[in-house]
């Protein structure tokens, strides 16, 4: 079995690359440059080969070797928006708990301020760690 990475066809990677380039892009400033993140991604997977890796294992590589800065940005978002989905799904029927059984003894105005402080801790979490432990 093959990395997702090998498996990818290059065209498919082509365009969604672009796309983030260009979603990343503030005013004249990039975050990544689409056309060298493809350059960067075509010789990952010449590295990486069919071993089978992880995506925090490819991250990780590309730390070690520190030449892939486009890679390295994007896999930091991807792992990040991983964590991030997970919480909202852990979170959300969790609220709904708590609102259901708060419902009846709190007022509209007390459960605005409670949902407040929820985000302001989901605010406070250090998502690097938070990705580190969840690997």
């Amino acid at each position: 079995m093959s990395s997702v990475l090998q498996c990818v066809d290059i065209s498919f990677l082509k365009d969604k690359c672009l796309n983030l380039g260009k979603s990343l892009k503030h005013d004249n400033l990039l975050d990544i440059d689409g056309f060298d993140l493809i350059l960067e991604l075509n010789i990952l997977r010449k590295i990486i080969g069919l071993k089978i890796d992880k995506p925090i294992d490819i991250l990780n590589r590309i730390k070690r070797v520190n030449s892939f800065p486009n890679a390295y940005i994007t896999y930091r978002i991807m792992l990040a928006i991983l964590v991030l989905v997970v919480l909202v799904k852990i979170s959300f029927p969790k609220l709904k708990i708590i609102q259901t059984y708060l419902r009846s003894t709190m007022s509209q105005e007390r459960l605005n301020k409670f949902c407040y402080l929820l985000k302001n801790m989901l605010n406070e979490i250090n998502y690097d760690n938070l990705i580190n432990n969840f690997t």
